[in-house]
This record gives structure tokens, sequence and C-alpha cells, in this order.
């Protein structure tokens, strides 16, 4: 299958290689670039070089590896500014975090993931997976799910489509059917749970961000371990999640969000309405 870099050009397969460095979360040496690109050598050294004089990656000659540039900091700070919830939200993540003293997480889809836009940590800090910054599964975390129940089906489907549904756990749903059977059971119900199905021992219960016309904008949870909370005790959080999620889309009204795109072709639907 044709990787989205080759269909978009020089400029897409320089953003693949942009991906692939952040991806390590550290400063990255070429040949590590090199064992997870599908580029040949000479392509990838030269994207690299070009990335590296425009000032979206900085290139440190003594260690002799490639991390994000200043210029592409800029950029991602602009970003957050102006295409994320976490300005507007940040107060009211805040105060929900004092009330219930476990962690908190804002996240928005990004493609087929979830990308967390803001975090609280909770008075007694849990090591998770979920950081500001970084994406995971949408299938198998509250905030994840909680954004896709939500979409208009079109899109639904295709995001489901998009889902790994690889097993992270005992509890991960790994099959469409049976997210698409869950999914249905959060909008019925309002809200979602993470069950252990991303990391074992972390819990969450999530409500989507809705705008004025239904669309989900964003997500919000309240995440915990099973050494402190159980399913049951964490939903005594909604009331005060769902206040906060009112707020936030109040404060967000007339903020104009990036659209998700309309499916580019007919196929078979992945839910059944």
């Amino acid at each position: 299958m044709e990787s989205a870099g080759h269909r978009d050009g020089t400029v897409g397969k320089a953003l693949t290689v942009l991906d692939t460095v952040a991806a390590f979360a550290r400063p990255v040496r070429f040949t590590e670039i090199m064992a997870t690109s599908p580029y040949p050598k000479a392509t990838l050294y030269r994207l690299l070089q070009t990335l590296t004089h425009q000032g979206m990656l900085f290139f440190d000659s003594e260690s002799q590896t490639y991390a994000p540039g200043l210029r592409l900091v800029r950029m991602a700070h602009s970003a957050w500014r102006t295409a994320s919830l976490a300005p507007i939200a940040q107060g009211y993540l805040d105060a929900l975090s004092r009330d219930v003293g476990e962690t908190v997480h804002l996240g928005q889809m990004d493609g087929g993931h979830v990308l967390y836009v803001d975090k609280r940590n909770a008075r007694i800090p849990v090591e998770m997976f979920a950081q500001a910054g970084r994406t995971g599964p949408a299938y198998c975390t509250g905030v994840g799910k909680a954004l896709l129940a939500f979409q208009d089906a079109s899109v639904r489907d295709r995001l489901v489509a998009q889902q790994s549904l690889h097993g992270f756990t005992t509890n991960t749903l790994t099959s469409a059917e049976a997210l698409c059977r869950e999914l249905e059971a959060i909008r019925a119900r309002g809200h979602a749970f993470d069950n252990e199905e991303h990391e074992p021992g972390i819990i969450c219960v999530a409500l989507p961000i809705l705008s004025r016309s239904g669309r989900p904008i964003g997500a919000l949870s309240v995440t915990s371990t099973t050494a402190r909370h159980d399913l049951d005790s964490l939903s005594a959080f909604i009331p005060r999640i769902d206040a906060a999620r009112r707020e936030i889309a109040d404060a967000a009204a007339n903020w104009r969000f990036p659209e998700i795109p309309p499916l580019p072709e007919k196929r078979e639907p992945a839910c059944q309405d």
C-alpha cells in the first residue's frame, strides 16, 4: 500500500521524516532513522539535510544526532495556540484537577488517533502512556472512544476503519464489530470508559466536548488506577466532568476548529446504525 509520503511527493516525504524523528522523543542517529524509514539511504539523507537547513531539525555534530529544530518548536507553539483546545480549556482543567485530585486529560482527534493536547497530574502522580503532545490509539482509550462515538456516521465509519485494533491488554476491543457495539453504548449513556484497555491498571471515564451543532471538538477524562478506583467510583466524577466540558464548549463556541474531511469514496459502513 502506498504511503502518504509517497502520495504527497517531497513535502509528504519530509513530513514523514519529521514524524519519524519526533517519535523517538530523544536525539536520534541517522542509522536509527534509517532502520525505520521507508526511503532509500540517499533520499533520507537529502531530506534530513533540507529539514536541517530549514531549521525544522537540529543536527548536533558532536553526538551526530538529529532532533526537532527551533523553527518547528515555534510552529508547534503557534499551532497549540490556534488549533488546539488547550489554551481555551486550561483554566477549566485546573479547576477540575483541583476538584477530583486525579489525572485529567484533554484530547482531540488527529486522523485516526487521539492527540493529548493537555494534562493535569493527580495529587499522587501516576506513570502512564498519555502525555501532552503524545498521540495514542482512539479505540482503546477513554477520550478516543468518546470522540469516536459522537462523530457523524460517515466520519465515524472512516475513523473506525483506520483503527489498528491491536490487543494491548486482555480487555482491548480487537474487532470492528465489538468496537461499533461499544460506541453505540457510549452514545446511549453519554460517556466512555477505559477499563484497562490500553494499559494494565489504568482506568478512566471520559466525556466528549460538543460544539453547538453536536460535533465533538475534544474530549475530557479523569484517569486513575485500579489500586485507587474502580469504574463505579470513577463514575462519581461524571457530573463534574460534564460541567467542565460544557464550560469549555461555551468558551470555544466562536472558535473555528479544523474539520474532519468527508469520506473520499463510498464503502460499506463499519458501524451499522
